[in-house]
């Protein structure tokens, strides 16, 4: 895969750094799982824990439709891979998962993401756990969230064939 990923600007209004930042880390996911089998994409990092490039990805899934779609759109829809029954199924169950529809979910959540984001105003508010939450604490946390992640997927890869970067 090449990476098509735009560096966010150094300058600009609050949205437009805000979403660019999000790109980036949206971006930097799709690159670190490029070019893997679904072997590969499905590799733990080391026991007890159960994360995996692919887990992630199913992870990262339920996170946008949780802040944007359940969160910030008020929508009454489901959790992704059973979460109410396994709060870690998004982790613990890769080894039979299909990695297709995994990427699908994902790209198909972050377009829903990126619709709701660009039609609402950055003061919106949504609800979670009973507290309010702006849209503005959404993209933050949505760019830390996978910023953290980033950083998993980094050692995830560079164990699995050796590949480093941003």
């Amino acid at each position: 895969m090449t990476d098509t990923r735009i560096p966010p600007p150094r300058t600009g209004d609050e949205r437009t750094v805000l979403n660019n930042w999000l790109e980036w880390h949206r971006g930097t996911l799709e690159v670190k799982c490029a070019g893997l089998t679904d072997e590969q994409l499905r590799l733990r990092s080391a026991p007890p824990s159960t994360m995996s490039l692919l887990g992630l990805v199913r992870h990262m899934a339920h996170v946008e439709r949780s802040w944007f779609r359940r969160v910030l759109n008020g929508e009454d829809i489901p959790k992704l891979w059973d979460k109410d029954r396994d709060n870690d199924s998004d982790f613990n169950e890769v080894d039979k998962a299909s990695v297709e529809e995994a990427f699908a979910t994902w790209r198909d959540e972050v377009e829903r993401a990126r619709a709701i984001s660009a039609a609402a105003s950055l003061d919106a508010v949504g609800e979670h756990r009973g507290a309010d939450c702006s849209h503005r604490w959404i993209l933050v946390h949505m760019i830390e969230e996978y910023a953290r992640h980033n950083g998993h997927a980094d050692l995830l890869r560079e164990r699995i064939d050796g590949a480093t970067g941003e």
